[in-house]
Formats: C-alpha cells, sequence, structure tokens
C-alpha cells in the first residue's frame, strides 16, 4: 500500500469530490518550491498526471507549455486507490495520444441508449470492502475501530464515507454518540 503524507491525501481526497478528478487548486498552505515538490513526488509515484488542460472548459492550469497552452493535474486510478476510493470505471473517456479526453464522438448507438449503470459494489478484500462490513455489523465501528482495522488516517475514514460510500456507492452512512464508546457509526443492513 502506498504510503501517503496528510498533504498528499488533502491533494487527493480534494480530487476525488472534483469533476474529472483534477487536483487543481492545491491547498492555500501548500505553494511554489513546496508545491513543486509534493506534485512531482505524486508524479513520480502515479497518484497525479499531468494531462493538456482544457482552457474552454476553465480548466486550471498547473504549468504553461511554452506553446500557448498549459497542463493541469488529475488523480489517476492509483492515486484514488491510495486513499481507498475505487476508481470509477464510467468516469473512463476515450483518450487521445497524450492521455487527454478525445474529441472524437462515439458511434456506438446500442451503447448510447443504454441506461446508466447503477452505483457498483466494491470488490471483496478491499479495505472499501472492510470498512462496509464494520458499518454493516450489527454495533457500527467507530473511527478508531476503522483505522485499526484499516491502516487508514481518521481524515481518510472520513473522506471515504463521505465520499465512496454516500456520494459513489449511495450508502447512507448514519452516526450516534454511544456513551463509553464515542460517536459509532453504521450502515443499514442488506
Amino acid at each position: 500500500m502506498t504510503q501517503l503524507s496528510d498533504t498528499q491525501a488533502m491533494i487527493l481526497s480534494a480530487a476525488a469530490r472534483r469533476p474529472e478528478h483534477i487536483a487543481l487548486p492545491l491547498p492555500k498552505s501548500l505553494r511554489g518550491g513546496g508545491a513543486a515538490k509534493v506534485v512531482g513526488t505524486m508524479i513520480a509515484k502515479g497518484l497525479l498526471q499531468e494531462v493538456d488542460a482544457d482552457l474552454r472548459k476553465g480548466e486550471p492550469v498547473w504549468r504553461e507549455t511554452g506553446d500557448g497552452h498549459g497542463t493541469t493535474l488529475v488523480a489517476t486510478d492509483a492515486g484514488l486507490s491510495a486513499i481507498g476510493i475505487e476508481p470509477d470505471d464510467a468516469r473512463t473517456a476515450p483518450t487521445g495520444t497524450n492521455g487527454a479526453p478525445s474529441d472524437t464522438p462515439t458511434t456506438d448507438t446500442a451503447t448510447q441508449s443504454e441506461p446508466a449503470p447503477k452505483a457498483r459494489a466494491p470488490r471483496e478484500g478491499t479495505k472499501q470492502a472492510t470498512l462496509i462490513a464494520m458499518l454493516r455489523a450489527p454495533d457500527g465501528a467507530t473511527i478508531e475501530e476503522i483505522t485499526a482495522a484499516t491502516g487508514w488516517q481518521s481524515h481518510t475514514v472520513r473522506g471515504a464515507m463521505a465520499g465512496a460510500l454516500k456520494k459513489k456507492l449511495g450508502l447512507e452512512v448514519t452516526s450516534e454518540k454511544v456513551e463509553g464508546r464515542g460517536r459509532v457509526y453504521s450502515l443499514p443492513r442488506d
């Protein structure tokens, strides 16, 4: 498993909530050489990638390429997995030679007329599956119990519950204060 600094986890968590998983803007506290170093490390680890910025859509620019174009930063599937979010196969678009989305429309009309797929279930044996199982247990689970079982930091657990479970999978996480145990989170059982 990829070890992430708090800053790297914050960048990836923010990107997971944005359209097309764009990692910009970076946290306000990260500027200049520090930003370049963190981003360079994340690109080297395969957590982020540079893609051509679509200026027509107003995508933020990470760096200018010198030919009047710019690049932006996008969280990769590996980056999303590093924070416990299963990559969304539905967001994968046809790509051009530089990795940017292609403007070429698909010609398969049968695929275009099919209804959108329902929320997908997590793969078995993943930390996300462990999280869901713990939350579906009769007594639920606390943040501390989940961090012990998954090895995640507490902010990653909260991000996974809000992002992956609630937004991506449509699961409703509830919580209640239990005396002697603290805040306990749970999901409805199947």
